[in-house]
């Protein structure tokens, strides 16, 4: 008993230092973006890196689940005759659900993955102190620009892929199992709402990106400085971060739609 209370204590001990450092380092990167302003290059640079190299598996995944909406939709609605809204049950599930939060999880396993080992690799070779030897502070340099890269990117993906869906739905309902064209597209513009809908997913977008992004620059800034210490931090960023994004998605559907 006495060994499982002091295994508890020291979890909640290093749970509340964990969370004291990363809140720490979330303030240190905010307080350090306003030079960005006067260097923008720094943050479209970045934004490159992580919104360009993500756009392929975005707009394929996006095209694969509107194909799976479309069928499922289409045999889901046939039950009760109402395959004219298969284009409204697309639009919907796309935008208020399944566009951030598929387009979140990707975006951790491709462009979370790649800055954690990338600011990893910068501390394990000594880039980072050798910025600090420089008086370059590395989270003005490094860390600030990626975070607000990828804080603008994720929702710009979220948008092609929710755009990407619906055309794959599309595809699959109205040229391949023949749902009439004007009530596939008639009921989408009647039932989702510009506030509603696309307005709620847009946010939902900024913050699993404000969350993703944070996470995947915190696991590479804490990383040990050691090969294992940097795949070990990649793991923890996909982890983290998948878990992160469900657990948001379920607070602000609940507050959203409630």
């Amino acid at each position: 008993m006495v060994l499982w209370i002091t295994a508890l204590g020291r979890s909640l001990r290093e749970f509340a230092e964990n969370a004291g450092y990363a809140t720490r380092a979330f303030l240190a990167i905010l307080r350090a973006s306003g030079s960005l302003l006067r260097r923008p290059r720094l943050i479209s640079d970045q934004i490159h890196f992580v919104g360009n190299y993500s756009l392929v598996i975005i707009s394929v995944s996006g095209l694969f689940v509107g194909f799976v909406l479309g069928l499922q939709g289409y045999y889901t609605l046939s039950r009760y005759g109402s395959e004219q809204a298969l284009g409204l049950l697309v639009a919907l599930s796309l935008t208020r659900e399944l566009g951030p939060v598929i387009t979140a999880l990707l975006f951790a396993g491709r462009a979370g993955t790649s800055l954690t080992a990338e600011i990893g690799l910068m501390k394990a070779g000594e880039q980072l102190s050798a910025m600090e030897m420089m008086a370059v502070d590395p989270v003005q340099r490094v860390l600030a620009p990626r975070f607000w890269a990828g804080v603008i990117a994720m929702p710009v993906l979220a948008a092609i892929f929710s755009a990407v869906g619906i055309m794959g739905g599309y595809v699959v309902g109205v040229k391949m199992i023949g749902v009439d064209e004007g009530a596939f597209w008639s009921q989408m513009q009647g039932g989702v709402d510009i506030w509603q809908d696309i307005a709620n997913g847009v946010l939902k977008s900024v913050v699993f990106g404000v969350a993703v992004t944070f996470i995947a620059l915190y696991q590479g800034y804490e990383a040990q400085p050691t090969p294992e210490g940097v795949a070990r931090a990649t793991t923890r960023t996909v982890v983290i971060a998948s878990l992160t994004v469900l657990w948001l998605d379920f607070l602000m559907t609940a507050l959203m739609f409630n």
